[in-house]
């Protein structure tokens, strides 16, 4: 995703803070080169760079869901030279995975919210049903007949479904793939019924006709398709957006956190940061370190009743 963003490299700066002691800045990763978490700290990463006056670099861990990163970043020095830029699976893991070897509430610094991203549930072109309300009424008229493509377990995208299923009493089956492209190309040959798909990967074959957009995840509809309503105009208070945010390890100084959030800040408001997000019609929002830790803190206990819910395993 934003695969066109993916060449931005962090801006290289002579050190100019006693503080830096020759060390770079590492923005540690829990994804590989390419995807939208590796393209949203790449760009973050460059604009800190300018602002603190010292080299960031991008440093990528991928695997378990992203958990690889954080237990790297939880285990390192709290000193401010490295980071984590994490996304949803960070709530998610804290349910999905048993014996995680860190603690998601007590072993970071949050430090800013980077961005939202919501997605859009599409179905094949010839399903039974052009809406939320006629989705709702054959899946409960029909219990188990319907299947939802899953590009990953545990995914953002995997929980959307759950949370949808969960709030609307419906049961539908799902069926994992390896990933978002094999997962989109058996529900455009009518393989399975339905998917959550972020809009980059949707939009094409929603416009050409071959796929059918019911509803967006977030509370309003998304600019890029203006007649696709919210699935909560359907399923009162259903929300489910993707997030991206930097977090520290536990106890970093108070004045390092400020200005690691000043930065952070300064970055997301930035006009280039925003139009890259607008690829995927994702917003470009910043928060307060207390106001990420309270997020995070509530996002964990929101998505655990859903994992749960889901029965789902990493397996």
């Amino acid at each position: 995703m934003l695969a066109a963003a993916t060449a931005i490299v962090a801006t290289l700066s002579p050190l100019t803070t006693v503080q830096a002691q020759g060390q770079p800045i590492r923005l540690v990763v829990g994804a590989p080169p390419g995807g939208t978490t590796d393209t949203v700290a790449r760009s973050i990463g460059a604009k800190m760079s300018k602002e603190l006056g010292r080299s960031v670099i991008i440093e990528n861990r991928p695997g378990a869901g992203g958990n690889i990163a954080a237990d790297y970043v939880a285990k390192s020095a709290a000193d401010g030279n490295t980071l984590l830029v994490s996304f949803t699976s960070f709530s998610i893991n804290a349910t999905l995975y048993k014996n995680l070897p860190f603690d998601p509430r007590k072993d970071f610094t949050p430090i800013s919210m980077l961005a939202s991203v919501p997605s859009v549930l599409v179905v094949r072109k010839d399903f039974p049903a052009s809406d939320m309300a006629g989705l709702i009424q054959e899946a409960k008229a029909h219990p188990g007949k319907f299947t939802m493509a899953l590009g990953g377990i545990g995914s953002s995208l995997h929980m959307a479904g759950e949370r949808m299923k969960l709030m609307a009493g419906l049961d539908i089956v799902n069926v994992p793939y390896k990933g978002t492209t094999p997962a989109i190309t058996d529900l455009l040959g009518g393989q399975v019924d339905m998917m959550f798909a972020s809009t980059l990967n949707a939009l094409p074959h929603i416009k050409a006709g071959n796929l059918k957009a019911l509803g967006v995840t977030s509370n309003k509809p998304l600019a890029v398709l203006p007649n696709v309503p919210p699935i909560g105009s359907a399923i009162k208070g259903f929300e489910s957006n993707a997030w991206f945010a930097m977090f520290g390890p536990a106890k970093l100084p108070p004045e390092t956190l400020e200005k690691l959030n000043a930065a952070a800040r300064k970055a997301v408001a930035d006009p280039d940061f925003q139009r890259l997000l607008e690829q995927e019609s994702a917003q470009a929002m910043s928060s307060t370190p207390e106001g990420l830790k309270q997020f995070v803190s509530e996002d964990i206990d929101r998505y655990a009743e859903v994992v749960k819910a889901s029965g789902a395993t990493p397996d």
